[in-house]
């Protein structure tokens, strides 16, 4: 590991000016990716700026509804706050289903957002990797990509984002807040907080220099009854997903109002399924309606060598979902 100055943070100003003023300077919350990608020499920061002592941990009901998550609660905290099971069970379900329960512990929400790829040539630095030295190539596009993306991946890149947490904040429209330098605050929703790779994979997501998460916002909504998270991975515990579905109806009887659907595990960032949602508004919550919104995911699907698989299992497990969100399992 590279040596690094360390210091702590004492407000969320002083933590973005330090960051925004060293180019290799980082915020270090529960550091369960960082330090392992510094002790890899994947990253190599000069300094590290802790944020855990902020007040950034607050879970609260916001006046206007909905609920704000603070960016450095730990994972943990998050999914078994009762507000968050009672009423966004999703997201509960889906930190759960990420990492080890001693990560759990550790790891912040902010963090989640903020982890970066487990492809293993992003790890390896003796392979080409565009996303860890531009212009270096990609090793996974011609190499093993049997985990790798098959939506929104370029020449470039054709890596995907490891969050489970990411995924159901997609479906349920969250919004995440941001501090820069200058003390402004500025609102990124979930769907655009991420990055397709396009010529600057390196650039995993939207923050501009020294801007600090301070919390994720999920407004009101009526999913808490008909959602789940179904993720599918080669062993049942710690382990990235091959996919994963975020799936919530809320339901008039047998029909569906709306419907949200997030995939994770095939794209650089979680993938919303609008089409297969815009489908399924107004249509009778059945297993034919659920198997005809998964024909309308993944069209645009283009497979690498290894993973053609990953589109029907994505059909599949879309179908699943739905059935599991519902409570008919057939």
């Amino acid at each position: 590991m590279k040596p690094f100055k360390y210091s702590r943070a004492t407000s969320v100003s002083t933590a973005a000016r330090q960051v925004s003023a060293n180019s290799q300077a980082k915020f270090l919350a529960g550091g369960t990716n960082i330090i392992d990608l510094m002790k890899e020499f994947v990253e190599r920061p000069d300094e590290l700026v802790d944020v855990t002592r902020l007040n950034l941990s607050n879970i609260s009901t916001l006046a206007a509804g909905g609920i704000s998550i603070g960016a450095t609660a730990k994972n943990a905290a998050t999914a078994n706050h009762p507000l968050i099971r009672q009423h966004y069970p999703l997201l509960s379900q889906a930190i759960l289903a990420g990492a080890s329960a001693q990560i759990r512990n550790m790891a912040t929400n902010g963090g989640n957002l903020n982890q970066r790829t487990r492809c293993a040539y992003f790890y390896d630095i003796a392979m080409p990797c565009n996303k860890r030295q531009p212009d270096s190539g990609c090793s996974a596009l011609e190499g093993v990509n049997r985990m790798h993306a098959i939506v929104g991946w370029s020449n470039q890149c054709v890596a995907v984002h490891p969050s489970d947490m990411c995924v159901a904040l997609a479906a349920l429209d969250a919004v995440v807040k941001v501090q820069g330098p200058d003390g402004t605050a500025r609102t990124i929703p979930i769907t655009d907080y991420h990055r397709l790779p396009e010529d600057t994979p390196h650039l995993d997501n939207n923050l501009r220099s020294g801007e600090l998460i301070t919390s994720i916002e999920i407004p009101a909504n009526n999913f808490a009854a008909h959602s789940y998270y179904l993720k599918v991975r080669d062993r049942s515990s710690y382990a990235f997903a091959l996919v994963s579905v975020a799936a919530a109806m809320e339901l008039n009887g047998g029909t569906i109002k709306q419907a949200r659907i997030a995939m994770g595990g095939i794209a650089h960032k979680p993938w919303r399924l609008t089409a297969a949602e815009s489908f399924l508004a107004g249509k009778t919550a059945t297993a034919d309606n659920f198997k005809l919104a998964s024909e309308q995911a993944l069209q645009e699907a283009k497979p690498l060598a290894h993973n053609a698989f990953k589109i029907e299992l994505g059909r599949r497990s879309i179908v699943r979902a739905l059935q599991m969100a519902l409570g008919n399992i057939i």
